[in-house]
C-alpha cells in the first residue's frame, strides 16, 4: 500500500519536474530541521527515507561507552549510550562505535511539523532554482519564445513551458506593448540565481535579438558564409547590420535581404515595424563609414586617428538625409562603426576652412602646408590650437614638443590680438548707432 508521503513525493516529482531523489533529499533534510527544532542542535540527528515503507525514519546516533559518568555534564551524556544499553538494541556493537536511535516522529510535535512544512517549502523553491539554473545556464545569447504570463510593476513575466523568465521593463522596447497569452520570442540576457525573481532574464532592446533573429532567418549566417560584423539599434525605430561574408561568390546583402526581400521583412515583422538597414562591411574605415551613412552621398571623408574621428563633407542637399530625423542616421552610423563622426554640408565646411585659413595663417611660421595639416586634424581656428597638448600638436606636425608648445604660445598671441580686433570692431559699430538721425515720426 503507497503511503500518504510517497504519493506526495510523486506528484512533486512530477508537478515540479524536480528529479526524485531531490525531493526525496528535501524530505530529509525537512525532517532533520523539524527534529533538531524539537531536541535541540547538539544532538546528532539523521533523517532516512525507508522506500519500502513509504516513510521517513529519525535517527539519533550517539556513542557507545563503557559506562555512563552520571556527573558529567547533561550535553556529555545525551550524546552517549552505556555498553550494555547498547548491547541489548544491537549485540555486535563495541565501545566508541556510534549507534543510531530510532526516535518516534510522532513525538516531535505541531511546532517541529510547521517548521517541517516551512523547510519543505523553501528546499523547493531553492532546488526549482537550481534546476532552472543548470537548464538555461548555456542558453545565454539565444533566442527564446515564451508565453507572456502576467505583469509585474511593469515587468512581463513569461512562461517558457519549465521555468519562468522575466522581461524588465528597461529591456522592453517602447513602442511594444502585450497581452496576456501572447507570444513572446526575446533574447536570453542573463541567467541568475537570484533567490527572489525569475533566474531567466529577457530583452527585447539588445542588439543580440536582431543578430539572432537573422542568423535564424537567413542560413548563410548560420552556416558562417555570412558574418554579422558590427550591429547598432535604436529599438522600435531604427536599425542597422554590418554583414560581409568568406565566399566571393555570395553577396551578403543579398542574402539578408531575400528574395524580394522576404527575410529582412520576417525580421522586421518580428521587430513590429523597426526598420532596418544592412550595410555592407568593409575593413577599410572610410569606406565603411560612406556604407554606414547610407542613404546619404557623402563627397569627401577626414580621418583623425589620434581622436578616433572623422569628419564627412556632404552635399548641401544631403546633409538632413545624412543625420536623420534627430540625429538618428548618423547616431547609429557611430555606434555600428565605433568612430566619432561630424558632418558637415559642403557649403558649410568652405566657410570653416576659410575661417582657419584666415586664423592659423597669422601664426608666425606656420606654412601652408601646416595649416592644412592642423585643418584636417580639426583644428578650425586660433582658440582650438590655444586650447591643444604640446605633444597632440608635435605628434600631428611631426616635431618636438617645445616645437609644438612654441605654436601653441604663438596661436595664443594671435587668439588675444584677434579678440582686441573683435572688441574694437564691436565698440565701432556701437559709435555709428550712437551716430544715426533719430527716426522720424510717421506722420498720418
Amino acid at each position: 500500500m503507497i503511503s500518504d508521503l510517497a504519493r506526495l513525493i510523486e506528484a512533486v516529482h512530477r508537478e515540479k519536474n524536480l528529479p526524485r531523489d531531490v525531493v526525496v533529499e528535501v524530505v530529509e533534510s525537512a525532517m532533520e530541521a523539524a527534529a533538531r527544532k524539537a531536541y535541540g542542535g547538539e544532538h546528532d540527528l539523521e533523517a532516512q527515507y525507508n522506500e519500502e515503507l513509504g516513510e521517513v525514519e529519525l535517527f539519533e546516533f550517539r556513542t557507545v561507552v563503557e559506562e555512563l559518568d552520571l556527573e558529567a555534564p547533561a550535553e556529555e551524556t545525551d550524546s552517549q549510550i552505556d555498553f550494555e544499553d547498547a548491547r541489548e538494541l544491537d549485540p555486535d556493537c563495541e565501545v566508541g562505535d556510534s549507534l543510531g536511535l530510532r526516535i518516534d516522529i510522532d513525538e516531535l510535535g505541531r511546532i517541529a511539523a510547521q517548521t517541517a512544512k516551512q523547510v519543505i517549502i523553501q528546499k523547493i523553491r531553492d532546488a526549482e532554482r537550481e534546476m532552472t539554473f543548470q537548464e538555461f545556464r548555456d542558453r545565454k545569447g539565444e533566442l527564446i519564445t515564451g508565453i507572456v504570463r502576467r505583469f509585474e510593476k511593469g515587468n512581463i513575466i513569461v512562461d517558457l513551458g519549465r521555468a519562468e523568465a522575466i522581461l524588465p521593463r528597461r529591456e522592453q522596447v517602447l513602442t511594444e506593448t502585450y497581452r496576456q497569452g501572447e507570444r513572446i520570442q526575446a533574447y536570453v540576457l542573463d541567467i541568475t540565481r537570484a533567490s527572489r525573481s525569475a533566474q531567466v532574464v529577457l530583452s527585447r532592446t539588445h542588439p543580440g535579438l536582431l543578430m539572432k533573429l537573422f542568423e535564424l532567418e537567413v542560413p548563410e549566417i548560420y552556416e558562417g558564409i555570412v558574418r554579422i560584423e558590427a550591429c547598432a539599434r535604436e529599438p522600435g525605430h531604427r536599425a542597422k547590420i554590418a554583414v560581409s561574408s568568406v565566399d566571393p561568390d555570395v553577396d551578403p546583402v543579398g542574402a539578408c535581404v531575400g528574395l524580394k526581400g522576404s527575410r529582412v521583412q520576417a525580421v522586421v515583422a518580428e521587430l513590429r515595424g523597426e526598420a532596418v538597414d544592412i550595410i555592407p562591411f568593409h575593413p577599410d574605415p572610410a569606406r565603411f563609414i560612406v556604407h554606414a551613412i547610407a542613404p546619404a552621398n557623402v563627397s569627401r571623408v577626414y580621418i583623425d586617428e589620434h581622436t578616433h574621428s572623422m569628419e564627412l563633407i556632404v552635399p548641401d542637399d544631403q546633409l538632413s538625409k545624412a543625420i536623420g530625423r534627430r540625429g538618428q542616421n548618423v547616431r547609429l552610423a557611430a555606434q555600428l562603426t565605433g568612430w566619432r563622426i561630424d558632418i558637415f554640408s559642403e557649403s558649410r565646411h568652405g566657410e570653416l576652412n576659410d575661417q582657419a585659413y584666415s586664423e592659423l595663417s597669422r601664426i608666425d611660421g606656420v606654412d601652408e602646408e601646416t595649416v592644412e595639416m592642423l585643418i584636417r586634424h580639426g583644428f578650425r581656428s586660433a582658440k582650438d590650437l590655444s586650447d591643444a597638448e604640446a605633444f597632440e600638436v608635435a605628434s600631428i606636425l611631426d616635431v618636438d614638443e617645445d616645437a609644438g608648445a612654441a605654436i601653441i604660445e604663438k596661436a595664443d598671441a594671435v587668439l588675444e590680438q584677434l579678440i582686441i580686433e573683435e572688441a574694437e570692431r564691436l565698440a565701432q559699430a556701437e559709435e555709428v548707432v550712437e551716430e544715426l538721425p533719430p527716426e522720424a515720426d510717421d506722420e498720418d
